[in-house]
């Protein structure tokens, strides 16, 4: 590749930057050579067990007669409805429980994610890179969850002075420390990797947006009203229920190359019954003032409120059809009378 890159050109600084551009090659073709390795050891190294079934002693007992198909459906079925009571528990207890639970998700997503990066950032043994993946976490989560608890909390943070300076000098405070992070890396910086380097910064910040910027999203709707937050998880859960149960039951054709066991009548089931779920649930939700209130503190009872007068968003509504539309409809039923 040396050879390549610098022919026609002996001189001293051509030899230099000849040198720049292989340690970049390597870098660039690091990730063929090592599938090539892969693929010469692959021979060598043992075939990787079965996985083993972590199935509880007490469910295999139940189900041991029944064959592995209905076997796996039971199984799933017992674990949904667990975790669905879970869930309801979890919604029973109200915000306090619910911004927990969002900010653990949003952790272990960032925690998978970054992990992918750092197998390929590890094998080149560059300095700080979990350290600042997790410091620039911290700064982000303290700057959005700051703003919120300064929204919502405003009668709590008059109480503290140290609340009331945080608060006052919080983006001040949230600045310095995203700059601090970024002497960090800069300092890390090691002579011919700095390509790699800011791939890996630039995959840290491209993952703090996606994960704790919807978290933090999450976590306002959750403010405005538990129902927006309820309905998109119970709309979710429903659909992959449902996609499951019309795939068992009907399903005959592969929807995916990626995923074989799904199937296009578990796909348009999912859809259908999503849809159905969707307008009943809303209608009985719309109904219930702990659901469609805003959360507020209330400093008195020192605990949160959700009590309101509902909603005109939450009740059925009266729409008239386009004029266009309505004649259209109005052809269609002279048409049918004429032909009856």
């Amino acid at each position: 590749m040396r050879r390549r890159v610098g022919r026609g050109d002996p001189d001293s600084s051509g030899n230099i930057s000849d040198k720049e551009k292989d340690g970049e090659d390597r870098l660039a073709f690091s990730g063929e050579g090592e599938v090539e390795v892969e693929g010469d050891t692959k021979a060598d190294t043992p075939e990787v067990p079965a996985s083993a079934d972590n199935t509880p002693e007490c469910l295999s007992k139940a189900l041991e007669g029944l064959s592995s198909r209905w076997k796996n459906c039971w199984i799933r079925v017992i674990l949904s409805l667990t975790m669905i009571t879970g869930f309801c528990l979890v919604i029973w207890a109200g915000p306090i429980m619910l911004i927990p639970l969002v900010m653990t998700i949003q952790i272990k997503c960032f925690q998978e994610i970054i992990t992918i990066g750092y197998r390929v950032y590890h094998s080149y043994e560059l300095p700080w890179f979990r350290t600042l993946c997790w410091y620039f976490l911290i700064c982000v989560n303290y700057f959005f969850y700051g703003e919120t608890v300064a929204d919502y909390f405003g009668v709590l943070v008059r109480r503290k002075e140290l609340l009331q300076f945080l608060v006052r000098y919080h983006r001040f405070i949230s600045f310095t420390m995203y700059l601090a992070g970024f002497c960090m890396f800069v300092l890390s910086l090691v002579k011919k990797h700095y390509r790699l380097q800011f791939y890996m910064f630039a995959w840290t910040h491209v993952t703090l947006l996606i994960v704790v910027t919807q978290s933090h999203l999450v976590i306002q709707n959750l403010f405005e009203g538990l129902a927006w937050f309820l309905i998109p998880a119970s709309i979710v859960i429903c659909n992959d229920i449902m996609a499951y149960l019309f795939g068992f039951f009907f399903g005959r054709t592969p929807l995916i190359k990626l995923s074989p066991k799904k199937t296009w009548e578990g796909f348009i089931g999912g859809f259908f019954g999503t849809l159905v779920f969707g307008f009943i649930f809303s209608y009985l939700v719309a109904h219930i003032q702990y659901f469609i209130c805003p959360v507020e503190y209330d400093s008195e009872m020192n605990r949160f409120t959700m009590e309101c007068q509902r909603s005109d968003l939450f009740m059925l509504q009266e729409y008239s059809l386009h004029p266009v539309v309505q004649n259209v409809l109005g052809w269609v039923r002279t048409c049918r009378g004429r032909g009856g």
